[in-house]
């Protein structure tokens, strides 16, 4: 192998280098954006699931005083 060639080598090994370590650093942050997207949507899923054991709750409360204002009707 020539002199001449090793430089070109050298560089090409630099610039894949560099390149290497810039993906490195986007796959730590797509990593890091995904733990937290992964618990925005875990913390979501809990606020749904309070909500929709409270919205549950208040239905059975509205059929409950709809059915004694029925039999109030029906008493009077």
């Amino acid at each position: 192998m020539s002199e001449h060639a090793k430089p070109p080598i050298d560089t090409e090994l630099r610039r894949l280098e560099k390149r290497m370590d810039e993906l490195v650093g986007i796959v730590g942050r797509l990593r890091e954006e995904n733990r937290a997207l992964r618990q925005r949507q875990d913390s979501l899923a809990s606020e749904r699931a309070a909500l929709v054991q409270k919205n549950e709750q208040v239905r059975n409360r509205v059929e409950a005083m709809i059915g004694r204002l029925k039999t109030m009707e029906h008493g009077a």
